[in-house]
């Protein structure tokens, strides 16, 4: 059986002062009438039943996910006692999947994407489960819109063939993200694809990657999966849990891994992680502005303002970010947006700490 992973555990700090630890971006309306939680799940029901997706998430996180999606079933919801990085999540949830199935494809997405053409993800996905099943790690690429230097690259080898009208290739190898030089000889090479974070792979070939690259976690998940189902597993999981080493699946497994393939696609696909990412997607007036909520303004271009309740009024500004909530105002230029978590970072030591 197939299972889709919905990994919605982050906390979202770029998007501070909106984003918060008891309520993060996942959970928040930041494009249409459904959060990006409910998107993500919605898109995947003509694919999957209910009874397969499965959600991994913090536990100060899942009581409103857990309310904002009924149809899913709340033990599909895998609690992380705290985050350990996307590695140790994926591990956690596969000895879930492969005890409800041994021999079930997994696919891991994001509660944070947003996706343009659902048709076409969803037939990428068929696809990915395809040549997962043929014993692939699968990762779907963006096709590049830009050379930007936002995101990681995946380097396109030999191809592997069209499977259900997708071509497959190869992955010859990860890319950090990468100068705006390097980004452009990549963009134009063709060979190159943007790293969505997306993986489909079979349950049970995940689990022996994780035995021959993350050993000492191979060996916790091991003690956990002993305890599956049994009142032991949660005090045992919250007292192993800090100790686990944060890692990514990218470092962690994907870079090392031996038959791992990649389907580039264009799925219309946004990673909305900061400011500039929203920017990006919502609609602007003439004079380049988003303005939501109560905002008058003169003079005043490419500038995005969201307030809650207060009339925020301007003259004579351009490409900021006024962020207006109950208890706190983020005004940020526009291309100093990714420094919203360095910010962050700042209020944790300061007398502000209980505003994140």
């Amino acid at each position: 059986m197939f299972y889709a992973l919905i990994m919605a555990g982050g906390s979202g700090t770029r998007l501070w002062p909106l984003s918060r630890k008891k309520h993060p971006k996942q959970a928040l309306n930041l494009v249409g009438e459904l959060s990006m939680f409910q998107q993500a799940v919605e898109r995947l029901l003509p694919l999957f039943d209910a009874q397969q997706i499965m959600i991994v998430t913090r536990k100060e996180h899942a009581e409103i996910l857990q309310k904002q999606t009924p149809e899913i079933p709340i033990e599909n919801f895998i609690i992380e006692p705290e985050g350990r990085g996307t590695a140790p999540a994926i591990g956690l949830a596969a000895l879930h999947i492969q005890k409800k199935d041994p021999d079930a494809v997994m696919a891991v997405l994001t509660a944070d994407h947003f996706i343009a053409k659902k048709d076409v993800f969803i037939e990428v996905l068929q696809a990915a489960q395809t040549l997962a099943g043929q014993g692939h790690l699968v990762t779907l690429g963006i096709t590049p819109s830009s050379p930007s230097t936002g995101f990681g690259y995946i380097h396109q080898g030999k191809s592997i063939g069209a499977i259900k009208g997708f071509e497959a290739y190869e992955v010859n190898g990860f890319i950090e993200k990468p100068d705006l030089a390097n980004a452009t000889i990549m963009v134009e090479s063709k060979k190159y694809s943007w790293n969505s974070g997306m993986f489909i792979w079979k349950v049970e070939r995940i689990i022996q990657e994780f035995q021959k690259q993350m050993p000492e976690f191979y060996a916790s998940l091991v003690e956990i999966k002993n305890l599956l189902g049994t009142p032991a597993y949660e005090p045992f999981l919250n007292d192993l849990w800090p100790q686990v080493r944060k890692e990514t699946i990218d470092y962690g497994v994907m870079e090392k891994a031996k038959d791992v393939a990649v389907i580039p696609v264009e799925i219309g696909w946004t990673d909305v992680g900061s400011w500039g990412s929203l920017l990006e997607l919502l609609t602007k007036n003439n004079e380049g502005n988003i303005f939501n909520g109560p905002v008058m303004s003169l003079d005043t271009h490419d500038t995005m303002i969201l307030s809650k309740k207060k009339l925020v009024a301007t003259i004579g500004i351009h490409d900021l970010v006024i962020i207006d909530t109950e208890d706190a105002i983020l005004i940020c230029a526009k291309d100093k947006e990714q420094q919203v978590k360095e910010l962050t970072e700042l209020i944790k030591d300061s007398p502000y700490q209980p505003l994140l």
